[in-house]
């Protein structure tokens, strides 16, 4: 029962909160154009849930292949941060300060190097440098993560640093890689949309241009409809990742 519970409490809320909104609207007789209720952005859903599946896949579609690419470039920079300290406190403050430097600031400068007339380039590129930091810290974490004692007992047997990253610490790392990767996967949404707003034009046909259409058109049902399925494919996706990190940390318990 409490089980139950549990699973359908937060649908429960969810419902709750979308009926004050609703009789919000319909009794303060708030313009649709301001804030629509949830009837008029469900039949929004409806009415354009093709194009919106086409703009939710072009959008995944560019967060996938940034997260596959800062995954395979931030475990490569972490693999030889492991092999040698010097390059670690050479790259540290390099990799700090992507992650604090605003993907909006510099979406107009990557912008113009990728070309006008490429701006899918230029988002993918935006998606990897928001992606990248997660992993790469969690790599570098995970690889200093290993047992000291077995630490001591590749030191007993005269270890090369390789065979002790390869061996010891880069499978100690796997728990702070999985989780690494399930926060650059939400990131990778978030700077692949940014990012699209950056770009400002119907070159990429993700949700951000839908957003950005709607609102041009004063057509709000269908700007909180483009959120809706944006917060559902992060929802979806969160998820999935988080069921291929416990299988993983079973099978990395297991070993």
């Amino acid at each position: 029962m409490n089980r139950l519970a549990d699973a359908l409490a937060p649908f429960a809320l969810i419902a709750l909160l979308l009926g004050a909104w609703e009789a919000a609207c319909r009794i303060t007789g708030v313009p649709a154009y301001f804030l629509p209720p949830p009837s008029a952005v469900a039949a929004a859903i409806v009415q354009d849930l093709p194009s919106l599946a086409a703009a939710a896949w072009n959008t995944l579609a560019v967060a996938l292949i940034a997260l596959v690419i800062a995954s395979l470039t931030a475990q490569a920079v972490a693999l030889l941060v492991g092999l040698s300290p010097l390059i670690e406190k050479a790259v540290r403050p390099l990799a700090s300060t992507l992650q604090v430097t605003p993907v909006v600031a510099i979406a107009p400068l990557v912008l113009i190097w990728a070309g006008i007339d490429h701006p899918e380039r230029a988002v993918v590129a935006l998606a990897v440098l928001v992606a990248f930091f997660p992993i790469f810290s969690g790599a570098v974490t995970g690889l200093k993560s290993a047992d000291p004692d077995l630490e001591r007992l590749f030191d007993l047997y005269g270890a090369t640093r390789l065979q002790r990253v390869l061996r010891l610490r880069l499978p100690a790392s796997v728990p702070f890689l999985l989780e690494g990767h399930k926060v650059g996967a939400g990131l990778a949404i978030i700077g692949a949309v940014v990012a699209e707003f950056g770009a400002g034009s119907g070159g990429i046909r993700g949700l951000a241009w839908r957003i950005l259409d709607a609102g041009n058109k004063l057509q709000t049902a269908k700007m909180i409809a483009a959120l809706v399925v944006l917060a559902v494919m992060g929802v979806a996706l969160h998820a999935l990742l988080d069921r291929l990190e416990r299988a993983g940390l079973a099978w990395w318990r297991g070993r």
